[in-house]
């Protein structure tokens, strides 16, 4: 299965699940921010928490470490380094510990743990496709330990992670508005201009590393191309007539 198109497909879907899953949670972290340092200001929703103003500041280091962890992890998966598929594991195992947790705080502080819940379903959804690699007849296809070898894939891989990041970036606020909206105002979408400025940036991004792949590839294969009537040349230089 190695170097299949399945094989490819396979690991270009576990590079934009681990990307998503990284914005997911650095976003998640962000957006506890607000509640964490202001737990009495949006009315009786929060208020439970206050108390507890610490844990949730915690929540708010500690997630965004992890975000930035699954960052990483999402780059070293395009690179192919050794270490890819452990701190892909390492970073999705502590953001699902740590999204019960907080999960099992805000349902028992406030009654409810939207959408913290939305985070935590994406990371275990990625750490689920991430656990099926390791099936033998998989992983030997798949195998993220040694996608150093296809670069091409790595680039389109992070091509695609790329757009779909930035557009999770650019609508957030809309599937997030249920959850974040009190007194008519939706808090997802306050970090309009940023959110706006960082989606284009990575569609950009991928845009770019697309292109870069393409030349790239259109430069091996003429490479390769032009090898080849010289290796006859040589050939007959040593077997001559």
């Amino acid at each position: 299965m190695e170097n299949t198109g399945w094989a490819k497909t396979l690991r270009i879907i576990g590079i934009v699940a681990m990307s998503l899953t990284a914005l997911v949670t650095l976003a998640g972290g962000a957006g506890t921010t607000c509640v964490a340092l202001n737990p009495t200001g949006y009315g009786e929703r929060f208020a439970g928490i206050a108390p507890f103003q610490w844990l949730y500041l915690a929540f708010v280091v500690v997630t965004i470490a992890l975000g930035v962890l699954g960052v990483r992890a999402a780059v070293l998966l395009v690179r192919g380094a050794r270490s890819a598929y452990r701190d892909a594991l390492l970073a999705l195992l502590g953001g699902t510990l740590v999204g019960i947790i907080h999960i099992a705080a805000s349902r028992s502080l406030r009654g409810g743990s939207m959408p913290v819940d939305a985070v935590v379903y994406v990371t275990v959804l990625t750490l689920a496709i991430f656990l099926l690699f390791r099936i033998p007849g998989i992983w030997q296809g798949v195998n993220l330990a040694r996608a150093a070898r296809d670069e091409g894939t790595g680039r389109h891989a992070a091509a695609i992670a790329l757009w779909a990041t930035g557009l999770l970036a650019l609508t957030i606020q809309f599937p997030m508005a249920p959850t974040h909206t009190i007194d008519g105002i939706n808090y997802a979408d306050v970090w309009h201009v940023a959110l706006t400025l960082i989606g284009m940036t990575l569609i950009l991004s991928g845009v770019a590393t697309e292109v870069y792949a393409r030349l790239a590839s259109d430069r091996g294969a003429t490479g390769k191309a032009s090898s080849a009537p010289s290796a006859g040349i040589e050939t007959c230089s040593r077997h001559p007539a």
